[in-house]
């Protein structure tokens, strides 16, 4: 067992407790997690669910924040309809697609979708991804209550019931339902002096890297009607080996395109 659940104070003991439950995960009560020694890795619960990797050095907690920080300035800032996801996506003026985030992981591509004008449903099927993004998209319905500019993004995130087999749901969708499918599968870094943020590689050890990520291309592409679109690293084979119709490369990642509709013009 690598994870186990605290709570920041006495106040949020009771959610801790629920939560642990729900995720058949052992529950410490209010401890500091640099005190925690028999675990890696804990979910704390305190203003907002936050993945903490133990002990005294450990790097800093992971949650998911729609509202603050990275995501608030890329929303403002981050170059609209220019950035290459929404090149990818197929975004214009008059074209927001519906997309269905088939890996929504931490859920920041969708959320720089939606803040675009796409509607996104989101499938995340990690118990404890589900768990951080579910808590950050309800501090997002919250923040929208008072902010006009978050409301209409919130309104077009919707988080799937979480499922244990992405492929196995993907390939329950109809014929062409799905105007625009996107996978974005936890890939293995091969590169091991490759420079990631700590918090993120504590992230990656305990999540792991998406086994059946080749098996994920084949239902997507049935169910797309415009197309579907794979995040890979730069140096990564194609997903499946399936060669797409259009790559867009950026400095260390790029989008391969797999069309089937052209996009209205």
């Amino acid at each position: 067992m690598q994870l186990a659940v605290t709570a920041a104070d006495d106040n949020t003991c009771p959610r801790a407790e629920a939560l642990a439950s729900e995720l058949q995960l052992p529950f410490l009560g209010a401890v500091a997690e640099k005190f925690v020694e028999e675990f890696p890795f804990v979910l704390r619960c305190g203003e907002s669910l936050q993945l903490c990797a133990t002990g005294r050095k450990a790097p800093g907690p992971i949650s998911v924040d729609f509202v603050t920080g990275a995501a608030a300035h890329r929303r403002k800032f981050g170059g609209g309809k220019g950035q290459s996801i929404a090149k990818a996506i197929g975004v214009r003026s008059g074209f927001q697609p519906l997309v269905l985030d088939a890996t929504a992981g931490l859920g920041r591509d969708a959320f720089v979708l939606a803040s675009l004008g796409c509607e996104v449903r989101m499938l995340e099927r990690n118990p404890v991804v589900y768990a951080l993004l579910a808590d950050g998209l309800e501090r997002l319905q919250q923040a929208a209550i008072t902010d006009p500019e978050l409301a209409p993004i919130a309104a077009r995130m919707m988080l799937e019931p979480r499922v244990k087999s992405a492929v196995a749901w993907l390939g329950e969708l109809p014929h062409e339902s799905i105007p625009v499918i996107y996978l974005d599968p936890m890939f293995p870094s091969r590169d091991k002096s490759a420079k990631v943020k700590k918090d993120m590689a504590a992230f990656h050890q305990l999540v792991g890297s998406d086994e059946d990520a080749d098996a994920l291309l084949a239902p997507a592409l049935a169910a797309c009607y415009y197309r579907t679109v794979v995040k890979r690293p730069k140096l990564a084979p194609d997903l499946a080996g399936h060669k797409p119709n259009l790559r867009l490369e950026g400095k260390s990642g790029r989008f391969d395109v797999y069309t089937r509709h052209g996009v209205p013009g």
